[in-house]
């Protein structure tokens, strides 16, 4: 008798009602949505977290390290369920089920449907701001206040590279995590006003409230609506800042640091030691998340084998991007003893159960460098070519395909001239590939490619792969080509939703309905019943 192979066998469904009463008695399970990013953002379950059926072998591993984790997957019909459950399977994960009825019976069943992306933490941040009157001044003003020359600090909470998009005249970066570590060192006077501003909602009232629980002793607000209220309000916008914070001074860090230890007590934070960590590392029945909450650029010099950069302010604003099991448990890390504890007392109130950090590194193995790629099973060989030999052969007489399986906004950015932007779920079915007789592959950094590639093959497509990705073409000082056009995509561009506050080309009518979906979102919580989260008062 033939044995089955995973994507062959039964599947098992599992209701939405037992999905949501797991959420709701804190037993441990990841929900997975496997559609492209922009019909995920369209509608889905407040816990559920976006992996496309073409991305898994690429980031399931981060996202769900523990092979025996209870994974429900859904779709809203498009036929992927299946195929993601198989792939799951046969990457070694032993409890995959189906939501019954897919998204449809989510609905169907009387659950709630948030649109969006990184929901819980958005929904969080209206609650925190609802139970905790956390102070705001309107876009009028703080305009108000910096035409005066009035005694003002802003401080932009927000990753780096959103700070240098746009910001508001005079701001200065300083990442959510970094606001207690350094502010009390930015304004010294405790007199001087401190506006904390993202792009819209969340990070404003998260940083905020960060420094009144850290008991900043300035006046600290707010900027109402962020980057969108202040366009909103006809003001400019500034382009290009590079402003950063100084390290703290002795006396000033230790004054942090003894109101984050003070904090995470009070949440329930835990402490653990190198000997601990190993003990939850051997642990089999939950899932364990290691994450070092300083800057990417901190990361790279030195930090721990094992542990992800997850910077803590973007931790808090969008958590499903590092951990898809909820309820599982999470280790942070720093080396201040501030950043690592005021994300994490965040993250107790987020409503998870097991957190801690992690300050001793005595015995741990050490790494430089950025952080590696995770993936679900290691490259098998494939046809490569380097940037010198697919140069000569697009100028031949039959040059290949060249498929770039990068997002659609990387390849709009840059991509090997005479490239075609495909989803990589669409790479077996689409009919200009199947009837190609010499496909090359390209990604960023050639990984999705590599795992794309296999597949090809196994499709009767003869298939090769740029050596080391696009990244590799532009090293070699071979010019990139921009734009993303019907002309040049397989696929349409719905990997990526286009959010209404980043970059500098959004409507004003995205950017107001935007703002009055975030004020709904405490409704639609109370509605919902599954989230937990349990604000500092």
């Amino acid at each position: 008798m033939n044995a089955i192979s995973p994507s062959d066998a039964p599947l098992t469904e599992v209701s939405s009602e037992t999905v949501r009463e797991r959420l709701r008695s804190g037993e441990e399970i990841a929900l997975l949505d496997v559609r492209e990013e922009a019909p995920f953002a369209a509608g889905h379950p407040l816990f559920a977290v976006n992996l496309p059926l073409g991305r898994i072998e690429e980031r399931v591993t981060g996202l769900i390290p523990r092979r025996t984790a209870p994974i429900v997957v859904y779709d809203n019909g498009e036929g992927r369920t299946r195929a993601a459950v198989g792939l799951l399977r046969q990457l070694g994960y032993t409890n995959v089920s189906v939501l019954a009825g897919d998204l449809d019976g989510w609905s169907a069943s009387g659950g709630e449907l948030f649109i969006d992306v990184n929901v819980p933490s958005k929904a969080f941040g209206e609650l925190v701001e609802h139970v905790r009157h956390t102070p705001s001044l309107s876009a009028e003003e703080v305009h108000a206040h910096i035409a005066r020359g009035d005694d003002l600090v802003i401080l932009d909470a927000r990753r780096f590279v959103e700070y240098n998009t746009m910001s508001i005249p005079g701001g200065r970066s300083v990442p959510g995590a970094e606001l207690a570590l350094r502010a009390r060192d930015i304004a010294p006077s405790p007199d001087t006003t401190v506006i904390v501003n993202c792009a819209g909602r969340t990070r404003s009232i998260i940083g905020t409230q960060s420094l009144v629980n850290a008991a900043f002793p300035n006046p600290v607000f707010a900027l109402r609506n962020g980057t969108i209220g202040w366009t909103l309000a006809g003001f400019e916008l500034d382009h290009g800042a590079t402003r950063k914070s100084p390290d703290p001074t002795d006396e000033n860090h230790e004054r942090a640091r003894r109101r984050a230890r003070e904090l995470a007590e009070k949440t329930g934070v835990g402490n653990i030691t190198a000997e601990q960590l190993r003990a939850l590392e051997n642990e089999t029945d939950r899932t364990l998340y290691r994450l070092d909450v300083r800057s990417p650029e901190e990361y790279e010099v030195d930090h721990l084998v094992g542990f992800r950069s997850a910077p803590g302010g973007q931790l808090v604003q969008a958590t499903d991007e590092w951990i898809g099991a909820r309820h599982g448990t999470i280790v942070l890390t720093d080396t201040d003893g501030v950043r690592a504890r005021m994300t994490g007392h965040w993250l107790c109130q987020l409503g998870w159960k097991h957190v801690y950090v992690l300050d001793d590194w005595e015995g741990l193995k050490h790494a430089t460098g950025p952080e590696p790629t995770l993936l679900a099973c290691p490259l098998s060989p494939v046809s490569v070519l380097t940037a010198a030999e697919l140069a000569t052969e697009l100028t031949g007489a039959t040059p290949p395909l060249v498929l770039d399986l990068a997002t659609s906004r990387t390849f709009r950015a840059g991509h090997v001239p005479g490239a075609f932007f495909i989803l990589p779920t669409d790479l077996t079915t689409h009919p200009r590939v199947q009837s190609a007789r010499n496909v090359v592959l390209t990604s960023p950094d050639g990984v999705a490619a590599h795992i794309a590639a296999l597949r090809l093959e196994e499709n009767g497509v003869r298939t090769r792969v740029l050596k080391g990705g696009s990244a590799e073409w532009e090293a070699a000082g071979r010019p990139l080509a921009s734009g993303l056009t019907d002309d040049n995509a397989l696929s349409a561009p719905i990997d990526i939703y286009k959010r209404p506050y980043e970059g500098t080309d959004n409507a004003r009518e995205a950017m107001q309905a935007y703002l009055d979906w975030e004020f709904g979102l405490i409704a639609q919580l109370e509605r919902d019943g599954t989230h937990g989260f349990s604000v500092l008062e």
